[in-house]
């Protein structure tokens, strides 16, 4: 009786075994037991490419806080452009801003009432210090007041295609903040909110419509009219401060009560460009403190680099093998060679350059119902695209339209004239009524 029960027990233990080594792990899950990031909500991404790298409760909306600031900053960029303001504009202090911007326990720049700042001495206190009333006096300056500015924000983010968000202010601050003239609309306790996914791509819109935010993000510290002592950045990732990290040059950093500590920073080093977000990071025991958010902005800043770098998979001029060419109808040429117009460059985890496959996909519009084209066709006509199939683990997705590259034909095929057209025609009847009575005769035999 005891063997059986201890083959039994052996048994049972082998059978737990096996269970437990087949259980499959999903790769997102794994990804992110392995960053291990102290935050509510996290998100990787390459810029280019909008690739996400890595992400954690990414489409949650939290309170951002200051990062607010960034959308601040695209619509003053817009406006600059479109001419509406200019550099050297001169903006006359409000009531409001004043007593906005000598609250202490705020971030700010003192600003006397009746005095006038240039936009871009406003942006500088902005960008930098996260200055709040230097903030409301650029909404002012675009929009007139802050509460129209505000539905500027909300119109401009749906217009970037963000989803889980809300502006209710341009600084970002708890509404409580704002001496009793926030918004009309909103609440006294309410705050700006977004996903982690929302502020990644609000950040590479303003990269890539704006780079040259970065010229004033990247500045450690900068004087300010009537400030006896300097404006100090507080991204404390900058190459000359605290928690120095090679590369990085933005981009926002945001601290409330409600939101807690968060980061949208971004670095660049050879040639691929990360951006980060991380939103109430927290340290290892779960408690807030400032620099949390530079801690777990490392940890991720290391994964992207050490991880993955940019690889162009596929030339321009490349042939999709299978696809070289299409059939032509009623052309000089019954075919016609396609190719793609652009390399496609991707950002690819270390050694899984075979887990990716070109996939061909044709404009169906442009076929008739035998699938061929119909002459005359031009040279370079996109007939479709060269797009990416993933066939890895690990994959987030991306926070825009992913790689991809029109496929176009090489020459152009000319229409056949009548008579041409008209032998073809007989050729092919012909041709049929030949394969028909061949088939007949060989049916005798």
């Amino acid at each position: 009786m005891k063997k059986q029960a201890h083959k039994r027990f052996i048994a049972f233990f082998v059978m737990v075994i096996m269970l437990i080594t087949t259980i499959n792990v999903p790769a997102k899950a794994s990804a992110e037991d392995a960053l291990d990031i102290h935050a509510d909500a996290a998100i990787i991404v390459e810029a280019s490419t909008g690739k996400i790298l890595y992400a954690k409760n990414e489409d949650t909306a939290l309170g951002i806080a200051s990062m607010s600031k960034m959308m601040t900053e695209y619509l003053m960029f817009e406006a600059i452009q479109d001419k509406k303001i200019k550099w050297d504009q001169e903006q006359t202090i409000s009531d409001y801003v004043h007593e906005v911007s000598i609250d202490t326990n705020l971030s700010n720049v003192p600003l006397e009432a009746g005095k006038k700042y240039t936009i871009k001495q406003l942006y500088e206190a902005m960008a930098i210090y996260s200055a709040n009333g230097a903030t409301i006096a650029i909404a002012e300056a675009i929009a007139g007041s802050e509460q129209k500015f505000v539905d500027l924000m909300n119109a401009k983010a749906k217009e970037l295609g963000l989803e889980n968000y809300k502006f209710v202010n341009s600084t970002g601050l708890n509404n409580k903040d704002l001496k009793g003239k926030h918004v009309k609309g909103t609440g006294a306790e309410e705050e700006n909110i977004m996903s982690a996914r929302a502020m990644a791509k609000l950040a590479s819109q303003l990269l890539t419509d704006y780079p040259e935010v970065l010229e004033t993000t990247s500045i450690p510290e900068k004087t300010f009219p009537g400030m006896p002592e300097k404006m100090k950045n507080w991204n404390w990732m900058l190459p000359s401060l605290i928690f120095s990290y090679e590369g990085v040059d933005g981009l926002k950093t945001g601290t409330t009560d409600f939101a807690g500590y968060c980061f949208t920073g971004t670095a660049k080093k050879n040639d691929m460009r990360v951006i980060t977000v991380v939103m109430n990071a927290k340290d290892k025991n779960g408690k807030g403190e400032y620099k949390s958010r530079f801690v777990e902005t490392k940890k991720m800043l290391d994964y992207a680099f050490n991880n993955f770098s940019m690889k162009e998979l596929y030339p321009d001029d490349y042939q999709v093998k299978g696809h070289e060419s299409l059939p032509v109808i009623n052309g000089k040429e019954k075919k016609v060679a396609i190719q793609s117009d652009a390399p496609i460059q991707v950002v690819i985890r270390n050694g899984e350059e075979k887990s990716y496959k070109p996939e061909f996909k044709v404009n169906k519009n442009l076929l008739n119902k035998d699938g061929q084209l119909t002459a005359p066709v031009k040279k370079g006509e996109k007939i479709g695209s060269l797009e990416l199939k993933y066939e890895g683990e690990h994959d987030y997705g991306y926070i825009s339209k992913p790689a991809s590259a029109n496929m176009v034909t090489v020459e152009k095929v000319e229409k056949s004239n009548w008579f041409v057209l008209s032998m073809r025609s007989i050729g092919g009847f012909i041709g049929d009524v030949w394969n028909s009575a061949a088939k007949t005769v060989k049916g005798w035999f």
